[in-house]
């Protein structure tokens, strides 16, 4: 067993505005930064063995200050962990979208087409260090994706966000992607719903 603690990236000048990122390469801001060291304090006293991250710099960045902060590295930079490609919508707030496409953002990149990028590069990355805790740095379009994915579309609930700087625990069993906790809240299997139940998707 592997455990993973994914991180939201801190924020950006486009995340202050409501603009939508994606994949433009929008830098940490200051208080960005000020996220990451919190973070940084706030996973003090956990041994960690590893660090990676989405090449998008306001990650990597992230990741470099969590990693200095907890005295670990070299940060490993994924690929499979970018932000998730939403086309034309990149670089808009809501209001835009609402002028634009009648309120419904159209990611070009589905939330499913994500998970099938991004869950086999968090087991491969569990792979190489079996038994031991990775910190991973990736995106709120990222984290959210395996999140719905892992709870058949439970968590995160209607209108919740993933945090600037939050934390959200997996584990790697059998070669399988599991949730432990959604930002300090506990999951267990047992908050599953029945196979055949509708779940409103967002």
């Amino acid at each position: 067993m592997t455990d993973l603690v994914l991180v939201r990236h801190g924020e950006t000048e486009w995340n202050r505005l409501g603009k939508v990122q994606g994949r433009t390469d929008i830098p940490l801001n200051d208080t960005g930064r000020e996220q990451a060291r919190a973070t940084a304090e706030r996973l003090q006293g956990q041994e960690f063995d590893a660090v990676a991250a989405s090449p998008l710099s306001r990650a990597a960045e992230t990741a470099q200050i969590i990693a200095d902060g907890l005295g670990i590295g070299p940060v490993e930079l994924v690929d499979a962990l970018v932000e998730r490609n939403y086309g034309e919508a990149e670089g808009m707030t809501g209001a835009d979208i609402d002028a634009r496409f009648g309120g419904r953002l159209e990611a070009q990149e589905t939330r499913e087409e994500t998970v099938e990028r991004a869950k086999p590069a968090l087991i491969a990355l569990a792979d190489r260090h079996p038994g031991q805790r990775v910190l991973v740095v990736s995106h709120g379009g990222v984290i959210g994706s395996l999140i719905r994915d892992a709870t058949r579309w439970v968590w995160p609930e209607r209108g919740e966000q993933i945090t600037n700087g939050s934390d959200h625990r997996f584990r790697v069993v059998d070669g399988e992607l599991e949730l432990v906790e959604f930002a300090g809240r506990p999951w267990s299997a047992d908050l599953l719903p029945p196979e055949d139940a509708t779940v409103p998707r967002d």
